[in-house]
């Protein structure tokens, strides 16, 4: 006779939620080194977030296009990243040649990959119960002050990079 395997029994301890944090804190560390060191070779982060968790402040275009999730890359082209005391990553950024300033709360965070060493961690964006957790209106009116830049088209615009191209000599 053989034994149908059975459930385990539910844990008392909260190892589910307690892996999530340890999920966000190395994406929020591999952040804080990028912050301070830059990205060391060919690394390079892809980092999805929630729009609509409470203290996201991105363009209200971005908003428009992306009502409840985002992936930026974290590459070539970003500017200022800074992850401060409360886990808030703030980072420039420029979209269709129109620079933002994004504000992410570490809560909203849903996923994290560097895919040059193919590392990746999705979770789920913690519970939200603090209303002290939300970015203070000074933040947000600054965004709000920033240099307005005319709207860039839409329609994607295909650049030929023929003229960068290393040449070879004429052949004789």
């Amino acid at each position: 006779m053989t034994e149908e395997p059975s459930d385990p029994p539910p844990s008392l301890l909260p190892y589910d939620g307690w892996f999530e944090e340890a999920q966000r804190q190395v994406a929020l560390r591999a952040l804080a080194f990028a912050a301070e060191h830059g990205l060391p070779g060919a690394h390079h982060f892809y980092l999805t977030f929630r729009t609509d968790y409470p203290g996201v402040l991105i363009p209200s275009r971005l908003s428009a296009q992306y009502p409840e999730e985002m992936t930026i890359v974290l590459q070539h082209q970003f500017w200022d990243l800074k992850i401060d005391e409360d886990e808030v990553v703030t980072v420039g950024l420029s979209f269709s040649g129109i620079p933002a300033t994004l504000i992410i709360p570490s809560g909203a965070i849903i996923g994290f990959a560097d895919p040059h060493v193919r590392f990746g961690l999705r979770m789920q964006p913690r519970a939200f119960e603090d209303e002290d957790m939300l970015v203070e209106d000074e933040v947000e009116s600054e965004i709000e002050d920033a240099p307005v830049v005319p709207e860039v088209s839409e329609t994607p615009q295909v650049v030929s990079l023929d003229a960068f191209r290393r040449r070879s000599p004429p052949k004789e």
